[in-house]
């Protein structure tokens, strides 16, 4: 059985440390009785309870002396409640902080609507020098983890709550910034699928998998900087794009890659703008915003047949 996301990046974080000093793991309130690094390397852990400014503040000093300290809490309490300290310490100063935002999307289901996070890629976004990660499945995170570990960079990395996927297979010296195609499969078509994080990613392989003549591209990385390395690619393959993407249109990756080319027609199956309104699994939740294999796979097909009847 896999491992969530979550738990990955806890174990991974921890095998990592036990080689690597430097590393250091902050959570806001989230350690729980059984954290592995927490109980394999309690010198180097620290639960900073619900103060999420402050751990992106203390990560920046810790960065200052040459630490790479992994900060993790709620996706909805690390983009919104503490966007100043990520615009100034990893924006703007360009620290060597990483992001890990469990409970992306709503996937806290059952927490309601202040625990959920349909903003947070918009928000981190529109910030300067930060890398965005929303991998899919387990090896996909660990590999991420990895990669942030050793780079310089600042990250964000958005994670589910529980939910287990198997990866997508990708080369084993092949980054998590190449796009990934789904059967290694690329070629020219009319509509291609573009899938972002856990939940699209899963619908998205749905749709290639019961659809013809169509190509499915996964983005791990989708900051400014990944988008914009990918454009090229994304023309040779197709006019048309069908992104799949747990988030708020508002901000999401079908928009970004929209202004990246105007000479292109981006569609996007999203959660839409409204709230959710009551608490439940992540499923139930997602389906009462609209999310679902069942309404993507309408929705890819309504834009197919819109075409082929303009082609007539």
């Amino acid at each position: 059985m896999s491992l969530s996301g979550r738990d990955a990046y806890r174990d991974e974080l921890t095998n990592l440390a036990r080689v690597n000093e430097k590393i250091i793991c902050l959570e806001a309130d989230l350690g729980g009785k059984n954290h592995k690094f927490q109980n394999e390397l309690p010198n180097r852990f620290f639960n900073l309870g619900i103060a999420e400014m402050a751990g992106i503040d203390m990560a920046a000093g810790l960065a200052e002396k040459g630490l790479v300290p992994f900060f993790s809490t709620f996706a909805s309490f690390s983009a919104l409640r503490a966007a100043e300290s990520i615009k100034l310490a990893m924006g703007y100063m360009k620290k060597n902080i990483k992001i890990v935002a469990a409970y992306g999307g709503v996937s806290g289901g059952w927490f309601g609507s202040t625990h959920h996070s349909l903003e947070d890629i918009s928000i981190i976004q529109s910030f300067q020098n930060i890398k965005i990660a929303c991998p899919y499945g387990e090896e996909e995170t660990r590999k991420v983890i990895r990669e942030a570990s050793l780079s310089p960079e600042p990250y964000y990395i958005r994670l589910s709550r529980n939910d287990t996927f198997e990866s997508m297979i990708r080369a084993e010296n092949d980054s998590c910034d190449k796009i990934l195609y789904q059967d290694n499969k690329r070629h020219k078509t009319d509509l291609c699928i573009i899938s972002v994080g856990e939940q699209g990613t899963e619908i998205a392989k749905k749709i290639y998998s019961n659809t013809h003549n169509t190509v499915h591209a996964h983005l791990c990385y989708i900051d400014r900087e990944n988008l914009e390395s990918y454009v090229s690619e994304l023309r040779s393959v197709s006019q048309k794009f069908f992104v799949v993407e747990e988030h708020r249109s508002t901000g999401s990756t079908a928009s970004y890659l929209s202004l990246l080319m105007p000479d292109c027609e981006v569609y996007s199956h999203d959660c839409g703008e409204l709230w959710p309104s009551f608490g439940g699994t992540h499923t139930e939740v997602l389906g009462e915003l609209g999310f679902s294999y069942e309404n993507a796979i309408t929705q890819f097909q309504e834009i197919r047949n819109k075409y082929k009847l303009l082609n007539v």
